[in-house]
């Protein structure tokens, strides 16, 4: 028996020694959280081995889990988790996925690109962030790396990992990419509360919603997200004007038929017929919107925050040199016919669309794109 005693307590010094490590860290843990360390934990390369006793070597994990950066590159084992996705989490029939519908979906994004940030490389571009496990591909995001921000544009997985949560997952993984890769933002896309799969983008916090109508940032607090499960369209700097301080409150004071006051009648009579048709279609949680205010001709007459004015694009964009693809043939935009004359405020033109394009992407990239006119 003497054979064993040693070895025995050699295990048991390994495993009070490991759990006095372990109480440490829970005990950290409680009062401090370090969400690149906590996402970065259960990665392969990162995983804690034991020390066997009896061989003295390292014990390795029953698993293999591995996260890679990529670019956007078609490959057949990206294609047959997208497929999988599509066919068993969106239900769509066979006929309706393909190689080519994955390529234009998901692997036709920015160019990449090395930017210094810092004295510090920062990848710029589109890439596929893949999730492994035993060497199997089991996840992958889609991400869009700006100058200031990652974006989350879609992710798939198995239907074997349904259970995971990697909605959960990737988002740690991929605010995690933002803060050490000198990010400013993390955007996560849509929001939508009534959408289950999307939902899970309102448990992070601090997060801020775009406000529709100015363009302005919002935190998403208890209050925000009442207003958006009780009414099918919330713009909180409307609700500010209007008076709207509650959020089950759909009726401010000037617009109640009670308890008028002249000050508050004057403010309505000075919104304007078609204005104050607006506002209490607003209220009262009608379909019909201000088409007036919706509706405009061109892209520039929006105002909208972070594109380009039309005279910045003409002095920064160089449309003759901006390749265009017609079929088989291709050309570049300033060799088409009466292309000096066109509009480019016209959005029914060529120019016109060229334009919104460039004023959205900025004058950087525009070498490097070709317009295909038949997509």
């Amino acid at each position: 028996m003497q054979l064993y005693i040693g070895p025995l307590r050699d295990v048991r010094r390994d495993i009070i020694c490991s759990n006095m490590i372990s109480i440490r860290e829970k005990k950290y843990r409680r009062n401090h959280f370090e969400v690149c360390k906590a996402v970065h934990e259960p990665v392969y390369h990162n995983v804690k081995r034991p020390v066997d006793p009896a061989t003295k070597d390292p014990i390795e994990p029953a698993h293999e889990f591995v996260i890679t950066l990529e670019p956007d590159k078609f490959t057949d084992e990206k294609y047959a988790l997208f497929a999988d996705y599509q066919k068993n989490v969106h239900k769509e029939p066979p006929v309706a996925i393909s190689p080519g519908g994955f390529k234009r979906f998901l692997c036709s994004g920015f160019r990449q690109k090395i930017q210094m940030y810092n004295g510090k490389e920062r990848k710029l571009g589109s890439y596929h962030q893949c999730y492994r496990l035993d060497g199997r591909l089991v996840a992958m995001g889609f991400l869009d790396l700006l100058p200031q921000g990652v974006s989350s544009v879609y992710l798939i997985y198995h239907q074997d990992v349904n259970a995971w949560n990697f909605g959960k997952i990737s988002a740690l993984q991929e605010i995690a990419l933002a803060l050490e890769g000198g990010y400013k933002y993390y955007y996560m896309g849509y929001y939508i509360p009534s959408c289950i799969k999307m939902r899970y983008k309102g448990t992070y916090s601090p997060t801020y919603v775009l406000d529709p109508e100015t363009y302005q940032w919002d935190l998403l607090d208890h209050d925000l997200r009442t207003r958006l499960s009780n009414r099918k369209y919330v713009s909180l700097s409307r609700d500010r004007r209007l008076g709207i301080t509650d959020s089950s409150n759909h009726s401010p004071d000037f617009l109640q038929s009670s308890h008028r006051t002249s000050s508050e009648f004057t403010k309505e009579l000075n919104l304007g017929l078609e204005k104050f048709k607006s506002d209490l279609d607003y209220v009262e949680g009608s379909s019909t919107e201000d088409k007036n205010e919706l509706q405009h001709d061109s892209l520039f007459e929006l105002d909208m925050p972070g594109i380009m004015s039309p005279e910045e694009v003409e002095a920064k964009v160089d449309f003759t040199t901006w390749n265009l693809k017609f079929g088989s043939m291709l050309l570049t935009l300033g060799e088409l016919e009466d292309w000096h004359e066109m509009n480019i405020k016209d959005p029914f033109t060529i120019k016109g669309v060229a334009a919104e394009f460039a004023a959205c992407l900025g004058a950087e990239i525009i070498p490097y794109l070709v317009i295909d006119w038949k997509q």
